[in-house]
């Protein structure tokens, strides 16, 4: 069985097989940066539940796996980075 991919997933594929990633040069350094503002928005004593594309929430959950934690956590912690003014609209 053949799976469909979406052309986002084929563009991600292309790039993939051209060689267009790239690691890193201070790995480390980078995922303590995301950890560190992960752990700042551990306080939490409050639950919200929200409605979210499918689509939305794949893409999350990719740049988490990219980022090396749990896709909720990257979602507070945007959501913390926005409404404290360090996370900025384009």
């Amino acid at each position: 069985m053949k799976i469909k991919l979406t052309d986002e997933e084929k563009e991600l594929e292309l790039s993939f097989e051209r060689n267009e990633w790239k690691s890193v040069s201070n790995k480390k350094g980078y995922l303590n940066k995301f950890k560190l503002a992960a752990k700042n928005t551990l306080a939490k004593d409050k639950r919200m539940n929200i409605r979210i594309a499918g689509k939305d929430i794949q893409l999350l959950k990719t740049k988490a796996l990219e980022i090396g934690i749990p896709y909720q956590t990257l979602v507070s912690s945007i959501l913390h980075q926005y409404v404290t003014g360090k996370l900025k609209e384009q």
